[in-house]
């Protein structure tokens, strides 16, 4: 969601225009028809505090929830990457009224994890959109909230407090939780340094723990909260604790480029290339991946085109940071190929609200399964967002 990392420029111009000459996908069209579709909604969106979350089958509008689901910050995300990419004075407008809508999330101490995903996507947009000190104040309380949920004899953030009395996790930690580590890291340097050690200590953790020898990603680590050890290894939306969950290998991805950029430790890029090149590797044919990859009913297993926008998004990023040009040039190729199919095969109708279809929240739960859901939106916007920024030189 934020800058570039540091890297010659001139290696970034050959990898976009080597990308350019095997038809990567254009953002500017598919930007457009977002901001179309995102005014529309505007119009019949009712005005209070509930946020988009997924679209039902036989609707072609946003079912909402409540301003402490994990999902409520992406809305106010999307407003803020379309204020950006069309000058909107509406939809900065919109923005900042649906983002301050999220305000009371910051107090949410030892509860929730989700809290990056919460309130950086929103008020973190914002913030870099804005340079608001307001939207500072409150991201730097937000910090304070998360960094609560912090074991220092484990390692790692607490995930879902509530399993230690409903399943006797004594400490869970998931690999969506690599997600939030970008708010400790901008903490960081807005006033909490210490905030930096917790988000490395974190990714460290993960890095050793929840990651199989053949860079498949586990979705739940569950530790003895008080001598650190590994309990167990679970998923809770994957087909089995062994398989391949694919928006967890995504998250995986995204988190550990993430936090390479934010620390410029060369442990994380390896983690953030291993993760992508076996992601890539099991791709299917139209880039889309299933649900999980180890399905057992594949062909005839939903695909998760939440997946692959979150991975699409951190593998244009990731390709920024490759010194090599053959190499940065086939995760930012892969990335326009995974673009390309969703904006082909996995757009929702015109008539709808959503800009993709075809997502899957919890399969093994049967919730949210072949729907739109409103953080695949969020992530194709951010996809095409990074790569016109990439192709027009800037960071923003």
């Amino acid at each position: 969601m934020k800058r570039l990392f540091p890297i010659a420029f001139v290696l970034i111009i050959a990898v976009v225009s080597s990308c350019q000459r095997k038809g990567c996908i254009q953002p500017d069209p598919w930007l457009q028809m977002a901001h179309q579709k995102i005014i529309r909604t505007l119009q019949h969106l009712p005005d209070t505090a509930l946020m988009p979350r997924m679209i039902p089958v036989g609707s072609k509008e946003w079912k909402t929830v409540g301003i402490y689901d994990w999902t409520s910050g992406f809305w106010p995300g999307i407003l803020w990457y379309m204020a950006g990419f069309s000058g909107d004075s509406i939809l900065l407008k919109q923005a900042r009224h649906w983002t301050a809508c999220l305000e009371p999330v910051k107090k949410m101490r030892e509860k929730n994890h989700d809290l990056g995903f919460m309130m950086y996507c929103s008020f973190g947009n914002g913030f870099r959109l804005t340079g608001d000190s307001l939207y500072r104040n409150i991201l730097l309380e937000t910090a304070d909230s998360l960094v609560t949920l912090f074991n220092p004899r484990v390692g790692t953030i607490l995930s879902w407090p509530w399993q230690k009395q409903n399943r006797g996790w004594k400490h869970n930690t998931i690999i969506d939780n690599m997600m939030n580590l970008e708010l400790l890291f901008w903490a960081s340097r807005n006033g909490r340094p210490a905030y930096k050690d917790v988000a490395i200590r974190h990714a460290l953790t993960t890095m050793k723990n929840q990651i199989r020898p053949d860079y498949s990603v586990v979705h739940v680590v569950v530790y003895d909260d008080e001598t650190g050890k590994v309990d167990s290894l679970k998923t809770w939306q994957g087909a089995s604790d062994k398989s391949m969950w694919a928006r967890g290998q995504a998250w995986g991805i995204y988190g550990f480029t993430t936090s390479y950029r934010e620390t410029g430790m060369k442990e994380f890029l390896t983690t953030a290339r291993n993760l992508a090149n076996h992601f890539i590797e099991r791709l299917p044919a139209d880039g889309v991946p299933y649900w999980d990859f180890d399905a057992p009913g594949i062909p005839n297993e939903p695909k998760d085109a939440s997946a692959a926008a979150i991975a699409a998004s951190a593998l244009i990023e990731l390709s920024s940071f490759i010194p090599d040009k053959d190499t940065a040039s086939y995760y930012l190729h892969t990335a326009c190929r995974i673009l390309t199919s969703l904006a082909t095969h996995y757009l929702a109708p015109d008539e709808s609200d959503a800009l993709l279809s075809h997502s899957v929240g919890s399969k093994p739960h049967n919730t949210e399964v072949d729907v739109p859901i409103i953080y695949a939106d969020y992530y194709f916007i951010e996809a095409l967002m990074r790569l016109r920024n990439m192709k027009n030189g800037t960071s923003d």
